[in-house]
């Protein structure tokens, strides 16, 4: 399980270094990810310090630190 949220950190932020900061919407459809998965891999990253949130009016935008 481990190393699958480590894969999906890594898809993660190599679509927002790619692409800049985007919604939770626009990441989980990107990137082929169940809400779970997604929501795992994000906790990762900002575990890890490399990403920040923004609460939008109807979503969440993530970006790179």
């Amino acid at each position: 399980m481990k190393e699958k949220i480590g894969t999906n950190a890594g898809a993660i932020w190599a679509y927002l270094d790619a692409n800049g900061k985007k919604g939770l919407k626009e990441i989980k459809k990107a990137c082929k990810l169940t809400e779970k998965d997604m929501y795992a891999a994000l906790g990762w990253l900002a575990r890890e310090g490399k990403i920040a949130f923004n609460e939008l009016k109807d979503d969440v935008e993530v970006a790179l630190i």
